[in-house]
């Protein structure tokens, strides 16, 4: 029982939302077309384990929103064209904290790993529903995962934060050509943790 209560009261858990500006890679037959970036969000819970007086763990299930905007020029003719997929994503940082007295700075990083569940194309004057899935006729790949890092500040427990996501997922469907696509987001987020001590 007092196992239980101690563990109990090294957890703290809580909302979080924030603000994504992301880009994605898009190379094609040696061709790479220069990603403009998209706003986005994420929004969701996060939780926090203590592990040392300095040391946790930080788990955390986000709903997001990434993409990002091309020119294409086709036939000289140039269009604007946008992807924004949403994603199911699932962060895991080792977080460090530096004791200030009235707040902690703290650094974070480790592997995320999510999946899309919605978003659209646009572009041409035509709006679709992102299709997701590994077959040559889909729009891009479910699955992506990738890195952290990140760094914030800790008062009380509010945590005020930014972020680095690199993907290391290629998300093209298309296997020939050397076709790539990869997601970078610059994140900015705020979370409110209860419980624990």
């Amino acid at each position: 029982m007092f196992a239980v209560t101690n563990m109990q009261a090294q957890i703290k858990f809580g909302p979080k939302v924030g603000l994504n500006l992301s880009t994605m890679t898009l190379k094609s037959g040696g061709v790479s077309y220069d990603p403009k970036t998209v706003v986005g969000f994420n929004v969701g819970v996060v939780s926090e384990i203590t592990l040392s007086d300095n040391l946790s763990l930080q788990p955390a299930v986000l709903y997001s929103t990434k993409g990002s905007k091309y020119s294409i020029t086709f036939l000289q003719v140039a269009e604007e064209y946008e992807i924004t997929p949403s994603f199911i994503e699932i962060p895991v940082n080792v977080v460090y904290k530096f004791d200030l007295g009235a707040a902690k700075l703290f650094l974070n990083a480790g592997p995320y790993v999510a999946y899309g569940i919605g978003g659209k194309i646009k572009g041409g004057g035509v709006s679709d529903n992102i299709i997701f899935g590994t077959k040559e006729s889909d729009d891009i790949k479910p699955l992506d995962f990738g890195l952290n890092v990140g760094a914030g500040v800790e008062i009380a427990n509010l945590l005020i934060s930014a972020n680095y996501g690199l993907g290391l997922a290629n998300l093209s469907p298309t296997t020939t050509d050397n076709t790539e696509m990869k997601i970078k987001v610059i994140g900015f987020s705020v979370a409110y943790l209860f419980g624990g001590k």
